[in-house]
């Protein structure tokens, strides 16, 4: 054991425990990240349908997407989700983790409430609000009928679709965010709010002077993880807009108005068996989630000190 300690540089002040438990992680991405990276990288450069042995076409798959119709607009869609989702998600978590930190009866009861979404499964989440966003007896249209308002067509109008599935995820993902902000909220040092007290600023100039300010550290994070998240969005389109007529299965209406990168990739990769082609296009979406993730994080770069 001391040789093999030599052998790798590593010294008896608890250097060899802390490779021992730092392994299991490595030895995960290696396998569930770095392997299946490396091994789109080559598919994407094949020709493969599981049946047969992966075939080098070069740059064929991609020459294939600059004239596919649909990449485009699954492109488009994405991004869409994207710009949609994380605004919101963000805006609607800070407020309410604001409105919940204070100290009253039955707060954690909220809180947990609040988070309950979270802890769901997707998929059992999706087939909710698809009973919700029904056009013929969905609450919602209820709701809009009592208060005066035309009944929608939710998922069956392209106009809406997008829409409908924006308001399903902002509102699933809202209190996971909603703890992290709340986290962020605790960790500000009390002795500002009550020096700004003191000198006569009110509750609305705190929050943008002192808070929000303070947040940005979280802010950074929220804003990143939630868009590389939702950059990969498929489960709600999966269980809310699949269809099968004469025993082909369709995804990503209506019209392809919730198509997205991700749903084109399971398409080609398990219905069409164009492994190759799949992997073209997720090699494609993580330049993408790439590119935007160094561009957000230098738009989003903080220097805070307190």
């Amino acid at each position: 054991m001391v040789r093999i300690r030599r052998a790798l540089g590593i010294s008896n002040r608890g250097g060899f425990t802390a490779y021992v438990f730092v392994i299991p992680s490595v030895l995960f991405l290696l396998l569930f990240v770095v392997s299946p990276i490396i091994s789109t990288f080559y598919y994407s450069f094949t020709k493969y349908d599981l049946l047969r042995a992966p075939e080098i076409v070069g740059f064929r798959n991609f020459e294939l997407l600059l004239g596919d119709n649909r990449f485009p607009r699954a492109i488009l869609n994405t991004l869409l989700f994207a710009g949609g989702t994380v605004p919101a998600g963000v805006i609607t978590s800070l407020l309410l983790a604001v409105l919940i930190n204070r100290s009253l009866p039955g707060i954690y009861f909220f809180r947990a409430m609040f988070y309950m979404p979270v802890v769901s499964s997707f998929v059992v989440v999706s087939l909710i609000w698809l009973w919700l966003y029904e056009p013929q007896f969905g609450l919602l249209n209820d709701l809009f009928e009592y208060f005066g308002l035309p009944r929608l067509k939710w998922l069956r109008s392209p106009n809406t679709a997008m829409l409908s599935i924006i308001i399903l995820s902002v509102w699933k993902n809202m209190g996971l965010n909603m703890v992290i902000y709340l986290a962020g909220l605790q960790g500000i040092p009390p002795h500002l709010y009550e020096a700004a007290e003191i000198d006569g600023a009110g509750r609305n100039s705190s929050f943008w002077r002192i808070t929000l300010p303070l947040l940005a550290p979280t802010t950074f994070f929220v804003v990143i993880v939630y868009f590389i998240g939702a950059l990969q969005m498929f489960v709600q389109v999966f269980v809310m807009t699949t269809s099968a007529s004469g025993g082909v299965y369709q995804m990503g209406g209506p019209v392809d108005s919730t198509v997205t990168v991700v749903v084109l990739v399971y398409l080609h990769a398990f219905a069409y068996l164009k492994m190759g082609y799949a992997a073209a296009m997720s090699l494609v979406l993580f330049l993408v989630i790439g590119g935007i993730t160094l561009l957000n994080a230098r738009l989003l770069r903080y220097d805070i000190g307190y």
